[in-house]
């Protein structure tokens, strides 16, 4: 096994674990704000990008500048992004029925853990890339059949395709490596000593599952500056 959706969403369900475990609603909170601070992150690079590149910051650049596809281990396994348009507009909203991250947050047992991540996450990286876009999920999987995504006031034209360019595209290795250094300095921010310990147990519990080599490539991303793009 390799990097990819899965074994990103393996770290986000371990912080949750800890950080509930140790202080509660507190940590929960603590967790909320972590994925929120990875997720603005990652639209705040994919902003610098369509800057870069003369493009307005509009939705459909949004889409455009995602920084990730489905990997091939997880279509072949059979739990890559599925998903129906439900309205083109003025709202964009949108129905996943399918998704890696739930199968893992499932597999592990951990619905709650999923819904505060899935809930926080793409309208977080939305706000980073924008805060002025306006982008809802009052359905996620874990709770409901699907998970709902809307964003306001888009008026798409029916059948309007915005593909990623792949030249933004980022390896999986590099979003694991953003995802447990960015909850990594929040938990340790809010409860210092005992927010590393749960970094250590984080990184412990990874090294167990996928290996010293992935682990050591999780830890090379230490002191990479996730605020801003190549």
């Amino acid at each position: 096994m390799g990097f990819n959706e899965k074994v990103h969403a393996f770290i986000a369900a371990k912080f949750y674990v800890y950080l509930t475990e140790a202080f509660g609603e507190r940590g929960e909170r603590a967790f909320i704000h972590g994925t929120q601070y990875y997720a603005e992150q990652r639209g705040r690079r994919m902003a610098q990008r369509a800057i870069r590149d003369g493009k307005e910051l509009t939705y459909a650049n949004y889409l455009e500048y995602g920084e990730w596809v489905n990997t091939q281990e997880i279509i072949d396994e059979g739990c890559a992004n599925k998903s129906t348009i439900e309205s083109w507009a003025p709202d964009y909203r949108i129905h996943i029925t399918m998704c890696p991250w739930y199968t893992q947050f499932k597999e592990m047992g951990l619905p709650d853990a999923g819904h505060v991540y899935c809930a926080h996450l793409d309208n977080s990286i939305c706000r980073g890339f924008n805060p002025y876009l306006t982008y809802l999920v009052p359905d996620t999987l874990h709770k409901s059949g699907f998970c709902t995504h809307i964003i306001k006031d888009v008026n798409f034209e029916v059948g309007e395709k915005h593909p990623k360019k792949t030249e933004y595209l980022k390896g999986f290795d590099y979003h694991c490596g953003h995802s447990y250094w960015a909850y990594s300095e929040v938990v340790a921010a809010i409860f210092g000593a005992e927010g590393e310990q749960i970094n250590a147990k984080v990184m412990k519990d990874f090294e167990e599952t996928y290996g010293k080599e992935m682990a050591d490539k999780l830890a090379s991303y230490k002191y990479t500056n996730f605020n801003v793009a190549d």
